[in-house]
């Protein structure tokens, strides 16, 4: 089987039949023509139901990840609703306590008036998942490293439990990337990314998926939603994230080494309390995540000595590092969380979560060290 790397360039795509394009031509196409006899020879025939880039940019990530079929959405939240729609009303999810709060948001917000019930627990904690689970519990959520106290959950450990308990484990990868940890070889049936982040990788162009293994009635189920619910991706968004994906495995590799130093340089620093980083071998998710992931990430979160007012002064003194939502770009991105999140935020209110871009270390590095210089 081909690397991750060839994987990234060449999955998905083929030499333009037609002209001979190395990178595969834009279709923006809402429509197909039918044959004579009413027929769709060509399989195209209407842009929610497929598209050319959109089947390319599917077969790229199902290659990556090594699952069976990918399902493309317009955004990770829209895949994410992909996965629960397929449950119905009764049924028990099991979700890790740091979830995306976005996720959080979908659950308590429209999904409970759907009546899927479910669980927020810590699931670090192998005993307490196994006391949550129910006999209607289907699903299980695990996000790792989590959004955003960069919390590392035990993917063996959870799919382990959620085989027990005959339900579905599902891992949001988008942090970690298949290029740094693979949740199928642990253990999981479902693989959900926001393309938004580090796929794409330019916080240009906005798109989810949902890849799935062993799974062909439950891919059916949330292809019929992609479709008849009309939540797809643009023929463009594909097309740039599919050229985005050509770049991750480098991309992904600077992300880790610029992150490792900073989460150093941060944990030295007297005007910081506290720095939450994997890569660090003093952070509690550190033996867990060298056995499942090949490096750290590119993302950490550090809280300021002080709070709410000493984050936004800090945040405000920046000069490179850009104060804007999202992650996983090729800028350097920095973001109260809590200010974000509202009243039921996780985090800290002297916390900030840090997606560590593409420029030069020392650069960002310095950057830091003035901002913190001009709050102590």
């Amino acid at each position: 089987m081909p690397g991750l790397q060839t994987q990234s360039i060449h999955a998905g795509r083929s030499i333009d039949p037609s002209t001979g394009a190395v990178v595969p031509p834009l279709h923006t196409s809402t429509t197909f023509e039918r044959d004579p006899d009413g027929e769709f020879s060509r399989r195209y025939a209407y842009i929610r139901a497929a598209t050319p880039n959109r089947d390319s940019l599917e077969a790229c990530i199902t290659a990556l990840e090594g699952g069976d079929e990918t399902i493309s959405f317009g955004s990770g939240m829209a895949a994410s609703f992909g996965v629960f729609q397929a449950l119905a009303p009764k049924d028990h999810v099991l979700l890790h306590r740091d979830v995306y709060y976005g996720v959080r948001e979908l659950m308590e917000g429209f999904f409970a008036k759907w009546g899927l019930n479910h669980t927020l627990v810590d699931m670090r904690d192998i005993d307490e998942v196994r006391r949550a689970s129910r006999p209607e519990t289907k699903l299980f959520w695990v996000e790792t490293p989590t959004n955003p106290l960069i919390e590392v959950v035990d993917i063996r450990a959870v799919a382990e439990a959620a085989r027990a308990a005959c339900a579905l484990l599902v891992c949001e990868n988008t942090f970690a990337t298949p290029v740094l940890q693979r949740p199928f070889e642990l253990g999981a049936d479902i693989v959900v990314h926001s393309l938004t982040k580090y796929l794409g990788g330019h916080s240009d162009a906005m798109g989810g998926s949902v890849t799935l293994k062993n799974k062909p009635e439950l891919v059916a189920q949330i292809r019929d939603f992609q479709h008849t619910g009309g939540a797809i991706l643009s023929p463009f968004d594909c097309w740039l994230i599919l050229r985005g994906v050509e770049t991750l495995v480098p991309r992904v590799r600077l992300h880790c080494e610029n992150a490792r130093l900073i989460a150093e340089f941060l944990s030295t620093h007297k005007g910081v309390s506290k720095v939450r980083y994997p890569g660090l071998v003093n952070d509690p998710g550190h033996a867990v995540a060298k056995t499942q992931m090949k490096d750290f990430g590119g993302m950490l979160s550090f809280e300021i000595r002080g709070g709410r007012a000493e984050a936004f002064a800090f945040t405000a003194a920046l000069k490179t590092i850009a104060r804007a939502t999202s992650l996983g770009g090729t800028h350097s991105l920095i973001e109260h969380r809590a200010s974000i999140e509202g009243k039921t935020t996780r985090a800290p209110e002297s916390l900030l979560r840090l997606s560590v871009g593409l420029e030069d270390a020392n650069d960002l590095i310095h950057d830091l060290d003035q901002a913190l210089g001009s709050i102590i």
